[in-house]
């Protein structure tokens, strides 16, 4: 199940969801401590699963496609969902949205999304692995 790339995609689909309903709350308070930069964390955490749900959603899917060329992908979903999640927000009450910041953390979670996702592969069966 888990070499199955409708899966990955339908992960995906949730988590963009979810995404979606956090960015249309005009009050969020995620539960843990407060400190600086805990907003940027959150967001590189996010868009990090995205993008190993994304990545490897299509390494299964096209496996030919080499691993930077799926990474690059994978960046560019997450910095293309990140900038639509800001403008989505300016929609909000309460939320300012397009922040130049928050969608940089949204890339980065991005990049750390393909590595995490290439390590996730390697666990697989071989088989599975691209």
């Amino acid at each position: 199940m888990l070499t199955r790339p409708r899966l990955w995609f339908t992960l995906v689909a949730v988590w963009f969801a979810i995404l979606f309903w956090l960015s249309s709350q005009a009050h969020l308070h995620p539960p843990g401590p407060e400190f600086e930069g805990r907003d940027k964390i959150l967001h590189v955490g996010y868009f990090a699963l995205g993008g190993i749900l994304f990545f490897a959603g299509i390494r299964l899917r096209k496996p030919a496609l080499g691993l930077l060329a799926a990474a690059f992908i994978t960046i560019a979903f997450c910095s293309a969902v990140g900038a639509f999640d800001e403008w989505h927000q300016t929609f909000t009450p309460n939320r300012s949205g397009n922040d130049p910041s928050d969608w940089l953390a949204d890339t980065l979670g991005g990049l750390l999304g393909a590595i995490g996702g290439h390590w996730l592969l390697r666990l697989l069966p071989r088989s599975a692995s691209c």
